[in-house]
């Protein structure tokens, strides 16, 4: 792609004051950083993005389309091999842009040991818990031990893995280290959290602004350097505790407050009031409410295991995050209070949980999506095979049940006809997709259960919970 080509004309980028978090004083590695920031501004840098997830494609399709070269790695064959075909596996991504990127000389791989060719290694992998709720750091410290073994001198390696404060400095730092790198000087280290929203048409990779704290002034200023060229707007941090922090205070902002309204939703349903004709009554005060709504569960990569990461590192300053652990308590109970509105709805029928035929609708973990992740909707598939019931799933971004770490379903996505529709004893409401023909849903059900708020307290055949 030539610089003429206007497409790879970039706005107007705005970076926060940097101030006391800049350069200042003895520059002990002057070339390597200012070798660095020129690469940055000229497009001749390489940026690597390792894991080619929800997070991951989109920010490495966004470097392709603003004239960077860019290499992906990913451990996942089918991924490398999808990519190169032009073919997108996350549903709100073209193909057409993967298409282009790869005209404009995209590179993809497994090959780890190709580390040493970007300029900027950005780590996008997972960060799940393990069976006891604490944080899982194996994806992020597998995939850093990979790269820190073929990496060169003069690369910024900047973490975007959601994670508590001090991963950073405590375990990427160390790793540099090992290697024989002196970080701020010949290596560059940064934290930089994702803030994706899958199927968000407002917000995407270049205009949600990017929070950027690195482990020395010269690693936040190569960090801001990386991440300017690709993001409308860069805010710098202190260090890469603050920002790792910041990443969570936002999410665990959410976890807090849908527990709150989910309670109140268990409270508004016992003394028969519309939880949701409430909220939006709520929602008309132009000041101090921010409406949040309840639903079956929490879902998605972050809010439901970012709160642990916050509660788990606390404990190591004798601290214990009630109020924090409490919310998580309640969310992780709403699947458990929806099987009990379900159980219920059918005991009225003369019907128990098991042997009826039950349809899910909706499986990914919001509307409008393919993400499975930590889905709600799974666990409630579960519970409902373990006591007894035929279960069948619809959703129309999810045509097969795709293998997970956890969970195991061989399903396909049912077509949501008449004849379907009375052939269930009652259609669990999970997720509420637009593709979703909800007249007819309650046209032709038997019995719906709604967790989602779709229809009104009007219809006979239709339960909130």
């Amino acid at each position: 792609m030539s610089d003429s080509d206007s497409s790879c004309i970039l706005p107007m980028r705005v970076v926060d004051s940097i101030g006391d978090f800049g350069l200042a004083g003895n520059d002990l590695s002057p070339d390597f950083l200012s070798d660095f920031i020129s690469k940055m501004e000229s497009k001749e840098a390489v940026i690597g993005v390792v894991g080619l997830g929800y997070v991951g494609l989109p920010l490495i399709l966004r470097y392709a389309s603003v004239g960077y070269k860019v290499v992906g790695f990913d451990i996942d064959a089918v991924k490398i091999d999808l990519i190169g075909l032009g073919k997108s596996y996350i549903g709100h991504i073209p193909s057409e842009a993967i298409v282009i990127a790869n005209s404009n000389g995209m590179e993809v791989t497994t090959d780890f040991s190709r580390a040493s060719e970007p300029d900027a290694l950005i780590i996008c992998v997972p960060t799940p818990l393990n069976t006891y709720r604490e944080p899982d750091l194996s994806f992020v410290l597998h995939t850093t031990e990979e790269l820190v073994k073929n990496m060169r001198c003069g690369q910024l390696l900047s973490l975007e893995s959601t994670t508590y404060p001090g991963t950073t400095d405590e375990e990427l730092k160390p790793r540099l280290e090992a290697q024989g790198f002196i970080v701020g000087e010949d290596v560059f280290l940064t934290f930089s959290p994702e803030r994706e929203d899958p199927g968000n048409p407002k917000f995407q990779t270049h205009n949600i602004p990017k929070i950027c704290g690195g482990s020395t002034p010269r690693c936040l200023e190569a960090g801001v350097a990386l991440y300017s060229a690709a993001v409308d707007r860069v805010v710098p941090m202190s260090s890469t505790r603050a920002a790792e922090m910041t990443k969570l205070l936002e999410n665990i902002h959410r976890a807090v407050n849908i527990g709150l309204v989910n309670e109140m939703k268990i409270v508004a349903d016992r003394m028969s009031i519309d939880i949701h004709e409430v909220i939006r009554a709520a929602a008309t005060k132009p000041f101090g409410f921010t409406a949040y709504y309840p639903g079956p569960g929490i879902g998605g990569h972050c809010i439901p295991i970012d709160p642990f990461y916050l509660t788990w590192k606390a404990r190591e300053y004798g601290l214990h995050t009630r109020f924090i652990e409490l919310a998580g308590e309640i969310n992780s109970e709403m699947p458990s209070w929806v099987i009990g509105k379900v159980t219920d709805a059918l005991n009225q029928r003369s019907h128990s949980i098991m042997g009826s035929k039950i349809l899910v609708l909706g499986i990914a973990y919001k509307n409008n999506v393919d993400d499975m992740r930590e889905s709600p909707a799974v666990v409630l598939m579960e519970i409902l095979r373990e006591k007894g019931a035929l279960v069948s799933y619809s959703d129309p971004h999810v045509p097969m049940f795709p293998i997970m770490r956890e969970h195991h379903f061989d399903l396909m996505s049912v077509e949501l006809t008449e004849d379907e529709l009375k052939s269930y004893d009652l259609i669990l409401l999970a997720t509420s997709h637009s593709a979703f023909d909800y007249d007819l849903i309650q046209k032709h059900a038997k019995l719906v259960v709604d967790t989602r708020g779709v229809y009104s307290n009007s219809y006979s055949n239709v339960i909130h919970a």
